[in-house]
């Protein structure tokens, strides 16, 4: 199977999501939700892991367009702080289960149906219920390899690190963004090849195999490990202008509402 259908039938989904998701998104841009993605800690120097617990830990908005889990996020800085092998369990597991992973998957399962893919599936309910098993199969064992169990083994950092409005210019920060899934930190500090990135994502469509009928050559599995490090490539660069796009249409619009301070008082 090519990648073009696949591909396009998740950044379809995606971009659908992100649509619907932003009036969420304008509906909570007001406050902060109590559970947060783990950030790095401001102590100078500081290399020990942080806190197991993160539910007071103060960081980027959880979901980008109120849709788009974003746990694994947070802002780059000059101190770099290590995360327990608990908490990038933690992360893995609430991108996993958070609902819009739901949505995701019975949008592509949708998208797929209607233009056949995976024809053995067949159509109608059973066909449906198939396709949304494997789709969510997908991101569910992507996020638990590149998230949790490869980082914890390659003592890596499964964090994709924003640079932020003071990065650089628009190119500098998609660039920066898009190519994350090839470059991360390690648990000491440094830089590495993202090999948590990759061999998860590979471990994952060679994983596919198992309930792709008829897909299992090595052209369907190069295919499923392109389009998954393409959507992850694609959601770090939405995660990197979130901020931007909430601070200059959802917060305006905000301020647009309240009253003229002059008349503050009266």
């Amino acid at each position: 199977m090519p990648l073009c259908p696949r591909f396009g039938t998740r950044l379809v989904c995606l971009l659908g999501l992100l649509v619907s998701g932003s009036v969420l998104a304008q509906d909570q841009s007001g406050g902060s939700d109590p559970v947060q993605p783990v950030t790095p800690a401001a102590t100078a120097g500081a290399q020990t892991p942080a806190p197991d617990d993160t539910s007071n830990t103060p960081g980027p908005d959880k979901r980008v367009f109120g849709v788009l889990p974003n746990y694994r996020t947070a802002q780059l800085t000059g101190t770099y702080t290590p995360i327990s092998a608990k908490q990038k369990l933690i992360i893995a597991t609430k991108d996993t289960i958070d609902y819009p992973l739901f949505l995701l998957g019975g949008g592509m399962a949708g998208l797929a149906q209607l233009s056949d893919e995976h024809p053995k599936f067949g159509q109608g309910v059973e066909g449906f219920a198939h396709r949304y098993a494997t789709a969510y199969a997908d991101q569910a064992i992507g996020n638990y390899m590149t998230e949790g169990i490869m980082p914890i083994l390659l003592r890596e950092d499964p964090r994709y690190f924003m640079l932020g409005p003071e990065g650089g210019s628009f190119g500098h920060r998609t660039w920066y963004a898009a190519t994350r899934i090839f470059v991360t930190k390690t648990d000491s500090g440094g830089t590495t090849f993202n090999f948590a990135e990759v061999i998860g994502n590979s471990i994952g469509a060679a994983a596919g195999n198992a309930y792709y009928p008829g897909e299992t050559h090595l052209l369907d599995n190069v295919s499923r490990l392109a389009q998954a490090l393409a959507t992850d490539s694609i959601s770090q660069v939405l995660k990197e202008f979130w901020p931007d796009v909430k601070r200059k249409f959802f917060m305006r619009h905000k301020d647009s509402l309240l009253p003229p301070s002059s008349t503050l008082g009266q």
